[in-house]
């Protein structure tokens, strides 16, 4: 299964992995519009169940232009990972330039009170090159 991740952070049990994909039906590059697919797995390696409350992505196109984008957990979720378990979910990026990347982390609470960030690994989006 680990073929489909290209991507993959570990931070205190918690591994998260990260699968791109370039979405042309719904990039239009005339437009100056590119716009991704991102296939995020969260593993909980550790021994106690952790819930995820907060995102933060740092978001960097291909000019260097950075946005920061925050909120209560993904895909209107607040998932509780119990150990051994995992949460999927897909959602999406739209940029202005065909290449950029992505990087971030989730706030996290144990069962135990602790809060912790668990880091998304930085993934490129880089849209294929036209041929003309």
């Amino acid at each position: 299964m680990k073929g489909l991740f290209t991507e993959e952070a570990t931070t205190r049990g918690v591994t998260v992995r990260v699968s791109v994909s370039y979405l042309p039906e719904q990039s239009e590059p005339q437009r100056g519009r590119w716009f991704w697919a991102y296939h995020i797995r969260i593993e909980n390696e550790g021994d106690f169940t952790v819930q995820l409350l907060t995102r933060q992505w740092l978001i960097t196109d291909g000019r260097g232009h950075m946005h920061t984008v925050e909120g209560e957990g993904v895909v209107g979720e607040q998932p509780m990972i119990a150990p051994g378990g995992s949460f999927d979910y897909v959602s999406g990026c739209p940029l202005t330039t065909p290449t950029g990347s992505m990087q971030g982390s989730y706030q996290m609470i144990g069962e135990d009170g602790s809060a912790f960030d668990v880091a998304i690994p930085k993934f490129a989006l880089t849209a294929p090159a036209v041929m003309g």
